[in-house]
């Protein structure tokens, strides 16, 4: 009976530890999200067949 109880402890503290983890991300998301896509908008806003210039100004390639 005292395994049983142990494993049944173990299960509850593993279902509120992947809850935690899930509630954590479900609040964070939306912030990771806009950073990352503001990261790849820095990276080029040039149209196909162009590249970014030193200087910011798309250029053909």
């Amino acid at each position: 009976m005292k395994e049983a109880t142990g494993e049944l402890n173990m299960t509850v503290v593993t279902i509120i530890a992947i809850g935690a983890i899930v509630a954590f991300f479900w609040i964070l998301w939306p912030q990771i999200q806009n950073t990352i896509n503001a990261q790849w908008e820095g990276i080029s806003n040039c149209p196909t067949g162009m590249h970014q210039n030193a200087d910011g100004s798309c250029v053909s390639d």
